[in-house]
């Protein structure tokens, strides 16, 4: 009996997020022979994006493009989202681990009756059952979970599980799903981005953060402009942003954002429990630190013991040389 498997994905100023993909690859990892994996794509303008899910590896798009759906609102997407789920009538849904996909999960959840696994790192086919791989405890180990029974509902943390590789000329059927808009006991007046233009640290290949030791909120510029060089994200502990020196939507670790990065650098960070929970998974880890004792120089790869305002400009300067 051939299963139908669902990914939800995510337009953001225009284009898909790159977790979009991901989700595919997650499905197409479990998907057996002769199984079917769909994609759901909502949104404002969002038509014309549906060849490029085909191209890695969507059979058939559903769309729902309404002007209404421009800003997320979990009413409005939810019901969006179910109105395709009974058309599509599929075993599994998969999202993407991010602040939308970990809103609509449970309503989806709730919806087909399902089990839900969140914040899944890998997955594999053992035996024609799919086994999600998850952490648990803040990062300090790992689990394998498996559902006994369809369906069920799954969202994937985003630079974890690799996209397929895009096929030119693929196509998909594409299913225009129209938009019957609920009565909202919500609205979007405004949508205020204090981050605009930089990387969604949640899927940046390279995030340069600071810490305390930045001393200040111009003490994250010369970070930014090594971030810059490295076409990377900035973030930052709680301790900075708790001093005021940026803002909390910049915040990883337990209380922010997980992040699993390429190449993570720490700038002034100490490496408190808190802060290693939100980025310990990354590839590469790269302290710097005038504190020879910090912690954050246990979980690192490389070290560098200096003053960050002396090494960051450094680094930036021959990476900028380098590239």
């Amino acid at each position: 009996m051939s299963n139908t498997y669902l990914i939800v994905a995510e337009a953001k100023g225009g284009a898909l997020r790159q977790v979009s993909f991901e989700t595919i690859g997650a499905a197409k990892a479990i998907a057996a022979e002769g199984d079917s994996v769909l994609a759901a794509l909502i949104g404002s303008g969002v038509s014309g994006l549906a060849g490029e899910l085909a191209a890695y590896g969507a059979q058939k798009v559903y769309v729902t493009d309404h002007a209404d759906l421009k800003d997320y609102n979990p009413e409005a997407y939810g019901k969006a989202l179910h109105d395709i789920i009974r058309q599509a009538e599929p075993d599994a849904v998969l999202l993407g681990h991010t602040a939308i996909g970990k809103d609509l999960a449970p309503q989806i959840a709730s919806l087909l009756g399902a089990g839900q696994i969140s914040d899944v790192t890998a997955v594999e086919s053992d035996g024609g059952k799919a086994v999600f791989t998850r952490p648990i405890y803040a990062g300090k180990a790992l689990e394998k979970k498996a559902f006994t029974s369809f369906p069920w509902v799954v969202t994937v943390r985003p630079n974890n599980i690799a996209a397929p590789a895009a096929a030119e000329g693929a196509s998909a059927a594409v299913e225009n799903v129209a938009y019957e808009a609920p009565s909202l006991r919500t609205v979007i007046r405004e949508v205020v981005q204090k981050t605009s233009g930089q990387i969604d640290l949640a899927e940046a290949k390279v995030v340069i953060s600071g810490g305390r030791g930045v001393k200040s909120a111009d003490g994250f510029k010369p970070l930014e402009e090594l971030a810059g060089v490295l076409g990377g994200a900035v973030g930052a502990s709680r301790g900075a942003c708790d001093a005021g020196y940026c803002d909390y939507a910049m915040q990883i670790g337990q209380t922010g954002k997980v992040v699993t990065p390429e190449i993570y650098i720490a700038c002034g960070i100490s490496g408190a429990i808190q802060h290693l929970a939100g980025m310990s998974g990354s590839r590469v880890i790269i302290a710097i630190n005038k504190d020879p004792e910090a912690p954050i120089f246990k979980v690192a790869d490389y070290g560098i013991v200096g003053d960050l305002f002396d090494v960051v400009p450094l680094l930036t300067e021959e990476f900028r040389k380098a590239l």
